[in-house]
């Protein structure tokens, strides 16, 4: 059995997910959620029940003890909860692949390594349960008649919360432009960048591409998942520091997709991104 910890946006939920669900088919073991702290999260909601996945929540002596009384009762009624596993770093972890018997994963697992071996099956977990809207379905007919570029401006927090700013950062507008002359080069084609972003205003006054321009907006919050099908939609990727850019740019399975991210993800020096980027991934 392994139980997974879900805290976070879309894109955090989908790496706790990928983790656990790679680990669960190496073993053999069943996966589950424990989602009880978005009843007191704020700032997002649980999102994976726009996949086709099977997320089923663990039941309530499977996961971590509140407290002692808590631990004492459990015991004494002959029950143990799978053992904690905390992550320790952002960096890769191989033990954490390794790991057996019952586990209770707590962290966000920020790094391909953990799933990659399951690549296949966890691109199927993360299928769409639902058609795109008939808004978004032009768009995706739109994507395919052209040599098409996601390009994702993640503002939002970073920008308005000074301590996710400090954390974080944000991309200048300089970055966009050097990742799409790059893959100017690299194609060989005609481009058409598709901008999406949580502050398309911004995007009108402060961004100007060498490639024609299309902003994705109409997808609000609670429909992001239609912006992460669109992305994925894209012949080629220039990603923010977002975990979701990332993993639209992940979604698409084509090998010769070129994905362009920055190499600093984080502003803050202290904390050592080097392996959220696939390898194969240009960072710039």
């Amino acid at each position: 059995m392994i139980v997974t910890r879900l805290i976070g946006g879309l894109g955090n939920q989908m790496f706790q997910y990928a983790a656990a669900r790679a680990l669960g088919l190496r073993t053999g073991g069943a996966v589950y959620i424990d989602r009880r702290d978005f009843a007191s999260y704020a700032v997002h909601a649980y999102a994976l029940d726009v996949f086709t996945l099977d997320a089923r929540d663990a039941a309530p002596e499977h996961l971590p003890a509140a407290g002692f009384g808590a631990r004492l009762g459990r015991l004494l009624r002959g029950r143990r909860s799978p053992r904690h596993v905390r992550e320790r770093g952002l960096r890769f972890d191989p033990q954490i692949c390794a790991l057996g018997g019952a586990v209770y994963l707590d962290g966000y697992w920020q790094c391909e390594r953990y799933f990659a071996d399951r690549a296949a099956e966890i691109r199927r977990d993360f299928a769409f349960r639902q058609a795109p809207s008939p808004a978004n379905a032009a768009f995706l007919d739109r994507i395919a008649g052209e040599t098409s570029v996601s390009l994702h401006i993640r503002r939002g927090d970073y920008v308005s919360n000074p301590q996710a700013l400090a954390v974080h950062g944000t991309c200048p507008p300089d970055y966009y432009v050097r990742a799409v002359e790059l893959l100017m080069r690299r194609a060989g084609c005609d481009l058409t960048a598709f901008v999406f972003s949580d502050d398309h205003d911004w995007v009108a006054d402060h961004l100007r591409l060498p490639v024609p321009m299309v902003q994705v907006a109409g997808n609000d919050a609670a429909h992001a998942y239609e912006d992460l099908r669109l992305m994925a939609a894209c012949r080629h990727h220039v990603i923010a520091n977002s975990s979701f850019s990332w993993w639209g740019a992940w979604l698409d399975p084509r090998p010769d997709a070129m994905v362009v991210a920055p190499a600093r993800w984080f502003a803050d020096p202290a904390r050592d991104a080097t392996d959220i980027l696939p390898e194969r991934w240009i960072r710039m």
